[in-house]
């Protein structure tokens, strides 16, 4: 994948992450603006509709987001930079559930290169599914 285009589906994947509770908090918005500004695509767009919340951003979005980030045959670094951008949105409010911190020592053991393409891709999604599932709960 092209990397400015990588860059992109990585913050348009934040941005989906921070809508699957249905809103977006205020640190989430304050941590998305940040990145958006140091990866130089606050202005692109594609990412500037998305990071002013002009329009929601659909879980089915988000999760065709994740598919095309990691693609067919997800990288170890691609993974890692998925988990790592992940991790820095649910720390983004200051208040990581136990669910949370759960979800991510989880993810971070899951290695691509133990497992196929789509096994791993499964896995991934699924994790991030639970957590905003258990966090819309616990905050609904």
């Amino acid at each position: 994948m092209v990397k400015n285009a990588n860059v992109k589906t990585l913050v348009k994947i934040l941005i989906g992450a921070a809508w699957l509770d249905g809103k977006v908090q205020p640190e989430e918005r304050n941590y998305l603006h940040q990145v958006a500004k140091e990866k130089d695509v606050a202005a692109d767009p594609e990412i500037k509709p998305l990071l002013y919340e002009f329009r929601v951003v659909q879980p089915s979005e988000f999760y065709g987001w994740v598919k095309e980030y990691l693609g067919d045959r997800p990288s170890a670094e691609d993974y890692q930079k998925l988990i790592e951008a992940i991790s820095g949105l649910i720390y983004s409010d200051g208040d990581v559930a136990i669910e949370e911190a759960k979800l991510l020592t989880k993810l971070q053991s899951l290695n691509p290169a133990n497992e196929t393409p789509q096994s791993t891709y499964n896995a991934v999604l699924k994790e991030i599914q639970k957590l905003y599932r258990r966090w819309v709960e616990s905050h609904g």
